[in-house]
């Protein structure tokens, strides 16, 4: 009988770590590693109170992430939805809402997203998905394809409002290491 692997905690990457900026790679084949990796993925985003959780979050330059926007608001109920490789099929309608990331404590700013998208992709057994998404599921959905990008929310607001974060981003860029790593601690 085998013994099921507790998932470990990952350490979040903060502004001004190098692999918050790179375009990630593609998931080529899904080995036990990669499906470790989703499950410490998963269980990291919760650990967190995060809706979402992108891999280049936690410094692995790989086109995955993991959202359930809702889980805080259904008494708790997860229902975790992995993306591999996702692409955007269609965007509709636009709304302004304020945004934060696990990558950016305690910063949130308004950010134009799309009201409604489709997107398609892999889940953690390399099964074709597809959803339509509305509200705060569109925009987890945005923020974390973003992320894969090498785009981070701020880059989407106003030039006025990036001056006045400049200090706190700059606090937080500080604590990265000669190599590009930036695993500070963060008070959640």
């Amino acid at each position: 009988m085998m013994k099921s692997r507790k998932p470990n905690s990952l350490h979040i990457r903060l502004y001004g770590d190098k692999t918050l900026r790179e375009v990630a790679k593609p998931v080529t084949e899904f080995t036990e590693e990669i499906n470790n990796f989703i499950d410490n993925l998963v269980f990291t985003m919760y650990q967190k109170d995060g809706v979402g959780l992108a891999a280049p979050q936690v410094g692995r330059s790989l086109r995955i992430f993991v959202v359930d926007p809702l889980w805080f608001n259904d008494e708790g109920n997860k229902n975790p939805l992995v993306l591999v490789n996702p692409e955007f099929i269609e965007f509709h309608g636009e709304i302004e809402k304020d945004e934060g990331c696990l990558s950016l404590p305690n910063i949130f700013e308004p950010v134009k997203r799309a009201q409604m998208v489709i997107i398609e992709g892999l889940n953690e057994k390399g099964k074709k998905v597809r959803y339509e998404a509305e509200g705060l599921f569109a925009r987890a959905l945005q923020h974390e394809f973003d992320h894969l990008d090498g785009i981070m929310f701020i880059d989407k607001v106003t030039k006025l409002k990036r001056v006045f974060l400049k200090k706190k981003l700059h606090d937080l860029q500080g604590t990265t290491d000669e190599n590009g790593r930036n695993i500070g601690e963060i008070t959640l």
